[in-house]
């Protein structure tokens, strides 16, 4: 009997979790692009309709899409910000440090758990 009555409690809690991902407030997705620690472009990442490049410093072209952006191109010697790839999370930052360039994405589905 005690075990049937767990289950229950078990299957209301994940229900209840599963509704609170589901209703959860989801912020706009904004990518902020840094040079040398100042901030050089805002992009709400939701509203972007078409494909779009622009310079980030004299060395990186940076690459939005709806809903992602990734750094195209940089003259820096080992490119690893370029093969970052896209990205559109928080937990995903694109940076390249030889040529002090940073990406930092702002908001989304449990924005505050995650951007603070």
């Amino acid at each position: 009997m005690k075990s049937k009555y767990l289950a229950a409690i078990i299957a209301a809690i994940a229900a209840a979790a599963g509704l609170a991902l589901v209703f959860a407030p989801r912020t706009a997705v904004t990518a902020k692009v840094y040079l040398d620690g100042e901030l050089i472009a805002s992009v709400d990442l939701d509203r972007e309709e078409e494909s779009r490049c622009f310079d980030a410093g004299e060395g990186n072209t940076v690459q939005v899409e709806k809903g992602r952006i990734r750094m195209l191109s940089a003259d820096c010697p080992d490119k690893l910000c370029v093969d970052m790839g896209w990205s559109s999370s928080p937990s995903k930052p694109i940076v390249c440090l030889p040529n002090k360039v940073m990406i930092l994405i702002e908001g989304g589905a449990g924005a505050d758990a995650v951007s603070g």
